[in-house]
């Protein structure tokens, strides 16, 4: 995958392999920004000493009534937003960091289709901010209260005063009651901080966590289950030599935001170069990139592959063989990795070239009675005549006049421009997502689940100066493992992205933005508005 050419490089040895680059990364030279003056380097620390955490499940404090109807009471959790400690490698000191309920990553959810349940978010940080605050962002002025929380469960389809819009944040001291139906097909969603302005610093910070929904489909597929079901949560960090977090802010006083963060530690569920006992058995692996702007591009060893059986919106029709697993910011993946003839072998999983975690192959502890199914759910494919509208959205860098930050925009909109995009209850679009940039995107919509149409090549420069589209190549359709229904698309440079949409569940107000963090800090985010649907329809 393409980076951007504003990609940072930090004197810390990591390397091409750290970035996950398929092609050289540029670093701006006014950008080449030093670490911190005690930098840790990460492969100074022994690895494989620690063992992987599991997430704890989420427990409900009991039951509240429904929102929508009274009469039912849903299971209820209170989950404070709070500064904890985190050892993330035996050989550094705990690092301070805001999680939920105490952890990060935070409580896994576990629920089924249709049973809804409400959520308390609570905001108990302290109000002086963890990492650095840029005020020249729009939506983190100094005047607001430098710390605020707002919750997103990312692939929800929830009601607009539940789904975390970026205005909706609230202060230490307060909190947020949100319902989330369930009314969707299984697969692993994840919740986070969804601040305007300091979205970035709150997830950096630890605020994360993965929620999943089952349903009776999915059970009947006799997938791997309980202790042979891990979820594993990638993102990256830099560290000072004392353990701290360190959030790096530009060296150029006329642009003090980031372009793009890219870590020198890759920590999985909080930990960093952990190891796991597995058994000679399948297992499934539930895999989501939850760093701020790094594309993973993951393989294991040994030349193991991974069977891919989902994506964003749970399960592919059948499932993909791979030996390469990429996943951009936002993305999630649910694979099935068989270690079977591998009793007492050591294999590791990488991005790139780089070692990030340790499987320790085992003795058997049981019969494995769990399958690879050749087939996993009908997939009914969305036509495009059914759209009622096809929207051209362009995907927009906006050079500074002073300074070497750039603006990034959606359809050369900033966020509080008035909204353009305002589809109808229950029909569908379809959205051309038109990247003019040298990045590639994660385009992530609220609400929806969608299906990718294809990729094709067209002439940036003269879009650039004719509003015109002149395709240059052939249309490309979507790869095999992202051939499902999905929230999260890469929208790659010089190409024009299609998805098609169907605007269902609830009528209100949504965003879509870029799901490289920094980039949605730094007005890569719209709002959208789902119109009610004519009484007469």
């Amino acid at each position: 995958m393409p980076i951007s050419r504003r990609s940072l490089l930090y004197a810390a040895g990591l390397g091409l392999a750290g970035f996950g680059a398929r092609r050289p990364a540029y670093a701006h030279p006014t950008l080449l920004l030093a670490p911190p003056p005690a930098a840790l380097d990460p492969h100074t620390l022994t690895p494989f000493v620690d063992p992987l955490p599991v997430p704890a499940i989420a427990r409900a404090e009991g039951l509240r009534p429904d929102p929508v109807n009274p009469a039912q009471r849903l299971p209820y959790y209170r989950i404070a937003l709070q500064t904890c400690m985190l050892r993330v490698h035996r050989d550094l000191a705990p690092t301070r960091m805001w999680g939920f309920a105490g952890a990060v990553p935070g409580p896994t959810f576990e629920t089924r289709r249709g049973e809804g349940l409400l959520v308390e978010w609570v905001n108990a940080l302290p109000e002086k901010h963890l990492l650095p605050v840029d005020h020249s962002i729009h939506g983190a002025e100094a005047e607001l209260p430098e710390v605020r929380a707002v919750v997103h469960l990312h692939g929800a389809k929830a009601a607009p005063e539940s789904d975390g819009y970026p205005e909706a944040w609230y202060p230490p001291g307060t909190s947020a009651l949100c319902h989330y139906p369930n009314a969707q097909d299984a697969a692993m969603l994840w919740y986070h901080d969804h601040t305007l302005g300091i979205n970035r610093l709150n997830v950096y910070a630890g605020l994360l966590g993965t929620f999943f929904i089952r349903d009776d489909d999915e059970d009947a597929l006799s997938l791997p289950k309980g202790k042979h079901e891990i979820p594993l949560i990638v993102f990256d960090r830099m560290f000072g030599r004392d353990g701290q977090l360190y959030y790096p802010v530009s060296a150029d006083p006329q642009s003090p935001w980031m372009p793009e963060f890219f870590g020198d530690a890759v920590l999985i569920n909080g930990k960093l170069l952990p190891y796991l006992d597995v058994e000679p058995r399948k297992y499934r692996l539930r895999m989501l990139n939850a760093a701020n702007a790094r594309f993973f591009h993951f393989s294991i060893s040994a030349d193991v592959p991974f069977h891919q059986i989902g994506s964003d919106q749970g399960l592919l029709s059948a499932p993909v063989t791979l030996k390469y697993l990429s996943l951009a910011p936002g993305e999630r993946a649910d694979v099935i990795v068989d270690f079977s003839g591998l009793h007492g072998k050591r294999i590791t999983l990488k991005n790139d070239i780089q070692d990030i975690l340790q499987f320790r192959v085992g003795a058997h502890s049981g019969r494995d009675e769990s399958v690879l199914p050749a087939s996993l759910r009908p997939l009914v494919r969305t036509p495009e005549s059914a759209a009622i509208r096809t929207r051209d959205l362009t995907l927009d860098e906006v050079d500074n006049l002073v300074g070497e930050s750039a603006t990034m925009m959606l359809n050369g909109t900033h966020w509080c421009m008035p909204i353009t995009e305002n589809p109808v209850l229950d029909t569908v679009e379809i959205w051309n997502l038109i990247n003019l940039t040298d990045d590639a995107h994660p385009i992530h919509l609220h609400l929806v689940r969608f299906q990718i149409l294809d990729r094709r090549r067209f002439a940036v420069d003269e879009y650039m100066t004719k509003k015109t589209v002149r395709h240059t190549g052939h249309a490309i359709a979507p790869e095999p493992g992202e051939a499902g229904w999905k929230d999260t698309v890469r929208a790659d440079p010089g190409m024009i992205t299609r998805i098609i949409v169907r605007f269902e569940g609830f009528a209100g107000r949504y965003v879509w933005h870029c799901h490289i963090l920094e980039h949605e800090d730094n007005e890569m985010m719209r709002p959208f508005q789902v119109l009610p649907a004519p009484a007469n329809a």
